[in-house]
């Protein structure tokens, strides 16, 4: 349900960004005064700014509302101390032999084709 509620928000999110970059500012009203063609529209001269008004009200009112649903779906998930505490991994056997004593570490060996000798010591 959080997945189908979170893809909705997405798509009223993308479509009120559309619906305000399609609105015009509060100067084009001045511009249909002189013939800009606007009055010439599918809505008429103010019939699109109060339809894409109305629909942006509505998307608005939908994102508000998907946004409060996905605030009260993720507190009724079960609460994790940390993101590490979510992802731990499986405990595995420890490093150190059971006897209590370290393997000692060997010694890095020559590069093939040289001798000891012509390396230097760091």
């Amino acid at each position: 349900m959080q997945t189908v509620l979170l893809s909705i928000h997405v798509v009223i999110a993308l479509g009120v960004c559309g619906l305000v970059l399609l609105q015009h500012g509060k100067g084009a009203d001045m511009g249909a005064a002189f013939g800009s063609g606007s009055s010439g529209s599918l809505f008429g001269a103010s019939g699109s700014a109060n339809f894409l008004s109305r629909s942006t009200g509505i998307l608005a009112a939908v994102f508000f509302i998907t946004s409060l649903g996905l605030t009260w779906f993720s507190m009724q998930a079960p609460k994790a101390t940390s993101v590490m505490d979510a992802h731990k991994p499986a405990e595995s056997a420890p490093a150190v032999p059971s006897t209590g004593t370290v393997a000692p570490v060997p010694e890095p060996a020559a590069p093939a084709g040289s001798k000891t000798g012509d390396i230097p010591k760091q």
